[in-house]
């Protein structure tokens, strides 16, 4: 699929402001400058790529808002446990089906959270307000990337 051709909303544009691959699942993940997404599999080096329905997760830093004071300290000091952070697309735009032009690559949004809602850590947030999804259309992604919401 050409990424090019396809029309994105100009108002409704952010920011990668991290990034973060795998090599082994169960550990943390360690933070890089870029990376490149393969069509139809998830970021390269990752461990949760493959032909399934989260290849890539994508974590939206306006989510931090929703975390009960009582539990924000925990939740920072976790760190993140998914592959990109963005800014910028209100949370209401990220829903399921949209797709999203990071870097040069082309995602669908297929969940939003995880089946199993982790009640401590870093994962309390990830787990209610994470994106999941597959990669459409591949090519890199750099910290600082603009991400575009696909014009339905």
């Amino acid at each position: 699929m050409n990424v090019d051709v396809l029309k994105f909303r100009s108002d409704k544009m952010g920011k990668v402001l991290s990034i973060y691959v795998g090599k082994v699942r169960g550990i943390e993940k360690t933070k890089v400058d870029s990376v490149k997404l393969i069509e139809g599999w998830g970021l390269e080096g990752d461990a949760h790529g493959g032909d399934w329905d989260r290849q890539v997760s994508i974590f939206p830093i306006e989510a931090l808002e929703k975390v009960p004071a009582d539990k924000k300290d925990e939740v920072l000091q976790g760190g993140f446990s998914e592959n990109i952070v963005i800014s910028g697309i209100p949370l209401e735009d990220l829903a399921v089906n949209k797709r999203l032009k990071i870097g040069e690559a082309l995602i669908q949004i297929i969940y939003i959270g995880k089946e199993e809602l982790k009640e401590t850590g870093r994962n309390y947030i990830v787990s209610r307000e994470g994106r999941f999804g597959r990669v459409i259309s591949g090519g890199r992604v750099k910290t600082k990337d603009n991400v575009q919401l696909f014009l339905e």
